[in-house]
């Protein structure tokens, strides 16, 4: 159960980390890529989250 604990806080920190460079960024494509990317990676917690019972964050 801990190694899905910190899968699950490790997606939640690249959600972040690429919504903060979507963010940043001046490209469109890239903005775009990165947006797609934290999407992703959220709805990755999201089954992690699932899968362990837990209720996501807020």
């Amino acid at each position: 159960m801990k190694d899905m604990q910190a899968h699950l806080e490790k997606l939640r920190v690249e959600a972040e980390e690429c919504e903060l460079i979507s963010k940043l960024a001046t490209n469109p494509t890239k903005k775009e890529l990165f947006a797609k990317l934290a999407a992703h990676h959220r709805a990755l917690a999201a089954e992690v989250e699932k899968a362990m019972g837990e209720p996501g964050p807020g």
